[in-house]
């Protein structure tokens, strides 16, 4: 009889636990992304990713025992878009934490508001000036423009490639990668002998590229922007027999941008984070075991090859789980405090040292230069 008693106490205490796990309120994670239109192939797999890992934690018993709900919209990759729906998430959703921001336009039309908010942001986009000048609740996960530049001329140097061409996307990310590498061509001896921009919407690239193929002296092409657009640049080369080194930014770190070129991307360079390459890295580099298993999970749970993009959505909710367990609540100013004195915490993206002065925390080691061979993204020893 005593042992039944105590069968049917500890099975009430049981239930009663499971349902307090049920019953703790949420730690609301907002999220504004570009899940669709020209920067959809990098909104897609950020929210898949998302929603693959909050489950997953879930599963797991949540953060301080309290279940993620994600809370998210869909800027249709439109940045007044994106406003309004940060807004949103901040005075109606109530959100503790925002990750998001697809595109640096997106991403700096929410920076006033989380601001004036107080909450803290993780962007998933790549200019520089979302983190310089440091701003007080705003984080991000991927590498920026200059870093890109710098890493693209470091390996033009090595192989003696000093007279470049640059053509950038006249977008937020492309605009800012021109300005940026502009700024750090002279500190790598590098001279830009042409200059042209193209339109995010643009269908036909061959104009600005007979330009630089008439440009006299130019050894190397270093094309900025993300989406679309540099795909078909890549294949307006190749139709006009352009044989000069052809360059790409980390905006085209995707397997999609192989499907999207084609051939016509057989030698092309850029920078990229490890998550392209995760069965090519060593087996003691610290980022292996994470590349591989995020690598893993996605495809199982979607049937598609990962991309970066998916990558720095990761990292930014691993990085949010990290600094509410750290300050052990979701007090917005505590988590934002925890997020800046985060140190050595490997992700797909490299292993962020964030500071006061440093509110991404990546270095250039972070980038691996990947070439395109066989239709396959190959590492540049």
């Amino acid at each position: 009889m005593k042992q039944s008693i105590k069968k049917l106490v500890a099975g009430a205490t049981l239930v009663l636990g499971a349902f307090g796990a049920i019953a703790a309120d949420p730690i609301k994670i907002g999220s504004v992304l570009s899940v669709t239109g020209p920067a959809a192939f990098l909104g897609d797999p950020e929210l898949k990713t998302l929603q693959l890992y909050v489950e997953d934690i879930n599963k797991k018993g949540g953060v301080l025992g309290r279940p993620l709900q994600l809370v998210h919209y869909d800027d249709g990759s439109d940045a007044s878009k994106a406003n309004g729906f940060t807004k949103r998430l901040i005075d109606d959703d109530k959100v503790d934490i925002l990750i998001g921001g697809t595109t640096t336009g997106a991403t700096m039309s929410a920076v006033p508001l989380v601001e004036k908010a107080g909450i803290p942001f993780i962007s998933l986009a790549g200019a520089v000036v979302i983190v310089e000048p440091v701003k007080k609740f705003v984080f991000k996960t991927p590498h920026t423009d200059r870093m890109a530049a710098e890493k693209v001329f470091e390996d033009m140097k090595k192989r003696g490639l000093t007279k470049v061409a640059l053509l950038s996307e006249t977008s937020g990310f492309g605009g800012s990668g021109k300005k940026e590498t502009e700024g750090v061509a002279g500190k790598y001896g590098i001279t830009l002998v042409a200059n042209e921009t193209y339109g995010p919407k643009d269908t036909d690239i061959s104009p600005q590229l007979t330009k630089i193929k008439n440009s006299a002296g130019v050894q190397a092409v270093f094309v900025f922007g993300l989406g679309q657009g540099p795909a078909i640049v890549t294949k307006n080369y190749k139709q006009l027999g352009i044989t000069l080194p052809l360059y790409q930014s980390h905006g085209v770190a995707s397997d999609e941008f192989l499907k999207l070129a084609g051939p016509a991307a057989e030698g092309v360079r850029l920078p990229s984070p490890a998550q392209l390459v995760p069965e090519k890295l060593a087996a003691n580099d610290p980022q292996k075991p994470i590349v591989t298993a995020y690598d893993k999970a996605y495809k199982a749970a979607y049937k598609q090859d990962v991309s970066t993009f998916g990558g720095y959505a990761y990292d930014g909710l691993m990085l949010a789980v990290d600094a509410i367990k750290r300050a052990g609540s979701t007090d917005k100013a505590k988590v934002r405090d925890a997020l800046e004195a985060t140190k050595g915490f490997v992700a797909t993206s490299g292993t962020f040292n964030m500071s006061p002065t440093d509110h991404m925390g990546l270095d250039l080691s972070a980038f691996r230069m990947l070439e395109v061979k066989n239709g396959d993204w190959t590492l540049v020893q």
